[in-house]
């Protein structure tokens, strides 16, 4: 076992590793009433066979069918008969159960999110109805334009790579698993030295731990088969579909930055200046100036050996070569000049503003802990985390905006409406 805390009284975070593995995290904040509970496991859709894509998502529905304790119903009234709640998502790296409730039903918080994951007992008859929820699940999104150019967009930049397949896999994989192949999955994929346990709230440490261990404490440690196929490589490629809808959706987007790269923080500020907010130059100048979309953003994805960055705009079909120019004379402006002292730090309290705001909440100072753990196997404080964002100059953002605003280096994927 070892153990480790921050220097901060208060708030205060410790880190505990069972004997098997099982990382134990908390962040105390006696200052509030709830908790945040989640557990963490470092498995996601990217470590799918071809065969077995959405075999993660389909899990993460399917132990709420039901553990060797517990019926179906019995874990949805488990946490709302106090009050609380319990959820789950699949990510391309990782999965996370989660559950939020007042502080006094901690142990059952994290009673039921673990019973999740150690105890499901996949009966036949509900993974075969679960089958067709996540179908109707499939046909939602390619019912929402916003989401599918997206699902495209991952796989025109990740081709023939795992990170390109969608979360949810493709009905013919979907259709075919088996209750066997589930048992297999989980008991391969979901092992102690990939499972972290992450509180946030009005929770000792030294009482998630004492739980931790009795819920863990028959769990081995076991070896993890597994290992990631490495990203390949990139060529910039142009995608085109007609669907039956009535506003053209377009991405124009690259690879970008991992979550280990030094440059991360600049990132986020340079995004924040692009296209973070409505003031920002994408917003500015493409809709307020020209009119030519409700909707503009930019996106920044990090994994743990890749990332993407691009612009999502929805526009007329007949705007989108006019507002692609427009993009890429944005992203010249900002590869050819430093920005000023004032916007650049303008851009910096937005980027500190909205990283402080989110953290407001429980539940965000939970996912921010998971992930950091998950990605970095360390925590990165708040005032670690302000300082990052402060050292940022404007010669730091030349310099990525240098290296990744190049044109030639972009993919486009554009969904027009037709029939």
């Amino acid at each position: 076992m070892t153990s480790k805390s921050s220097q901060t009284a208060l708030p205060r975070f410790d880190k505990t590793v069972l004997p098997n593995g099982v990382r134990v995290l908390t962040e105390h904040i006696p200052s509030v009433r709830s908790i945040a509970v989640g557990l963490w496991v470092y498995s996601g859709s990217r470590d799918e066979s071809n065969e077995e894509a959405g075999i993660s998502h389909l899990i993460e529905h399917m132990v709420f069918k039901g553990t060797e304790k517990r019926r179906t119903h019995h874990i949805a009234q488990r946490m709302e008969a106090v009050g609380g709640y319990l959820n789950a998502f699949t990510a391309k790296e990782y999965t996370c159960y989660y559950a939020r409730a007042l502080d006094e039903h901690l142990e059952r918080s994290i009673d039921i999110v673990t019973d999740l994951i150690l105890h499901p007992n996949f009966p036949a008859k509900e993974l075969e109805k679960e089958k067709e929820v996540v179908l109707e699940e499939m046909k939602m999104y390619e019912d929402t334009p916003e989401d599918l150019v997206f699902e495209q967009f991952e796989a025109v930049i990740f081709k023939d790579h795992d990170l390109g397949r969608p979360i949810l896999g493709f009905p013919d994989t979907v259709r075919a698993f088996s209750r066997d192949q589930l048992v297999s999955y989980i008991d391969s994929h979901y092992t102690p030295e990939r499972t972290v346990l992450a509180v946030a709230g009005n929770a000792k440490h030294d009482e998630v731990v004492r739980i931790a261990r009795r819920i863990f404490g028959s769990t081995d440690r076991r070896p993890t088969n597994r290992s990631r196929v490495p990203v390949n490589g990139y060529v910039p490629r142009e995608f085109v579909q007609i669907r039956p809808i009535q506003q053209a959706h377009l991405v124009v987007g690259t690879r970008g930055l991992d979550v280990h790269d030094p440059r991360r923080t600049t990132l986020s500020v340079l995004n924040t200046l692009l296209g973070g907010g409505m003031s920002s130059r994408l917003n500015q100048n493409i809709r307020e100036k020209y009119g030519f979309c409700y909707n503009i953003y930019s996106f920044a994805n990090m994994h743990s050996d890749t990332g993407d960055f691009g612009v999502y705009m929805g526009t007329d079909a007949s705007k989108i070569e006019r507002a692609k120019k427009l993009i890429f004379r944005e992203f010249d402006k900002l590869a050819q000049k430093p920005v000023s002292p004032r916007v650049l730090n303008q851009a910096k309290n937005q980027v500190k503003g909205s990283i402080l705001l989110g953290l407001e909440g429980m539940s965000n100072r939970m996912m921010r802990m998971g992930r950091q753990e998950l990605f970095l196997e360390r925590f990165i404080s708040l005032d670690e985390t302000v300082q990052e964002v402060e050292a940022v100059t404007a010669e730091d953002i030349l310099e990525v905006a240098r290296e990744l605003l190049n044109p030639e280096r972009f993919s486009s994927v554009v969904l027009v409406p037709g029939v």
